[in-house]
């Protein structure tokens, strides 16, 4: 696969469209679940992702080499994403100071040991708590780095973080007392 990649790669800089199309085939499913997880509607996330895929290609000379392709395209499609989000939808954040106490509620997310559908969790979660868990857990950014790049207050990170957090918490907890239920029965 790496050696293919790098063939590909180096073809599809030379603006091979059978070399672009390959490398669209080799990375739309995951970035489509990228995409899918910052955007709740799933044509949304396909418009997205084609016009995420148009600017790598017109951009592919500025990714350095083959290896760091895969990186250099979620970053494309995650910034697209948070493009689409702030032009498309408006995001309510709850602005609340962070506490310590809060903190202390979510450190630890317990998760039940079955089948987690990433795509049906996105789905429900409050877009807030999403953009913020995402960009903090997949992205690995700071909060300062999410505060700027949302356009909110550091503290507003925190918070939704901190719920989002407990969304899970509590998700997973439903989730449990549901399988519990079932198994009753």
């Amino acid at each position: 696969m790496n050696r293919d990649l790098q063939h590909i790669f180096s073809k599809a800089k030379k603006n091979d469209r059978l070399a672009q199309k390959s490398l669209f085939e080799m990375f739309s499913g995951k970035m489509l679940s990228v995409a899918n997880s910052y955007i709740n509607n799933r044509d949304d996330a396909e418009d997205m992702l084609m016009n995420a895929f148009c600017k790598a290609f017109t951009k592919l000379e500025d990714c350095k080499n083959y290896e760091s392709f895969p990186f250099w395209l979620r970053k494309i499609v995650v910034n697209d994403a948070i493009s689409f989000i702030r032009t498309n939808k408006h995001i309510l954040y709850a602005e609340t100071e962070f506490t310590d106490s809060i903190a202390e509620q979510t450190e630890d997310v317990d998760v039940i040991s079955h089948d987690i559908d990433l795509d049906v969790i996105f789905r429900e979660m409050p877009i807030g708590y999403k953009l913020v868990f995402n960009l903090s857990v997949f992205e690995e950014k700071k909060h300062q780095e999410i505060a700027e790049i949302l356009n909110i207050s550091e503290g507003t990170s925190k918070s939704q973080l901190s719920k989002a957090k407990k969304w899970l918490q509590d998700y997973f907890n439903q989730q449990n007392t549901k399988q519990n239920a079932e198994s009753e029965i």
